[in-house]
């Protein structure tokens, strides 16, 4: 991991932590929780699994097949 990846995985938990606690911590007392607590929920979420590398593409073995056969052409 680089340290931009290590910053991001950081501050997406940090997101995760801050959001639970608005959620949780603030609904005390009443049935439904803080909607800028499920945003920051949402947010941190997004933000830790793009840190993970989970959203970067990687291509099938038919897809690197069908490409070279293209540029061969």
């Amino acid at each position: 991991m680089s340290n931009f990846q290590l910053l991001e995985l950081a501050l997406g938990v940090a997101l995760l932590i801050g959001g639970g606690y608005v959620y949780w911590r603030l609904s005390a007392g009443r049935d439904y929780g803080s909607q800028g607590g499920v945003l920051l929920l949402i947010v941190g979420a997004l933000i830790t699994i793009h840190a993970l590398g989970l959203f970067e593409y990687r291509p099938s073995q038919s897809e690197i097949e069908q490409y070279q056969q293209q540029r061969a052409s």
